[in-house]
């Protein structure tokens, strides 16, 4: 991946099955090898990326900007509110869900093999 800005204003928003509003920021592959993906998610309250806990090959951080975030890792529930970040490492079964009244947003970066490949 080269260099760069990553503008708000020109991000690509894509709106999910589950109402998600989903801002892809970057994709590719950094210089050392590892495969990365940033993008910005706004689940309506209750919402959820994925219908289930799941796991993959990269690690995936969570940065809550608005909102409250539940974060289950490894059987273990969390509680992200502005301003919190959560990690899942490599191969961890793992799942967010909207905990709260209202929107929630917050950024993904993901990094590993096969990063680049997510959607």
């Amino acid at each position: 991946m080269p260099s760069g800005a990553f503008e708000f204003d020109h991000l690509p928003l894509h709106i999910a099955n589950n109402n998600a509003q989903i801002r892809g920021v970057m994709r590719g592959k950094l210089a050392t090898g590892e495969g990365i993906e940033v993008h910005e998610t706004t689940l309506p309250p209750g919402g959820a990326p994925t219908a289930t806990t799941h796991h993959h090959p990269h690690s995936e951080m969570w940065l809550v900007r608005e909102g409250t975030i539940e974060l289950t890792v490894g059987g273990k529930k969390y509680r992200l509110d502005v301003g919190s970040v959560g990690f899942a490492k490599s191969n961890e079964e793992h799942g967010i869900r909207n905990a709260g009244t209202t929107a929630a947003t917050y950024f993904l970066v993901a990094i590993g093999p096969g990063a680049e490949l997510q959607t």
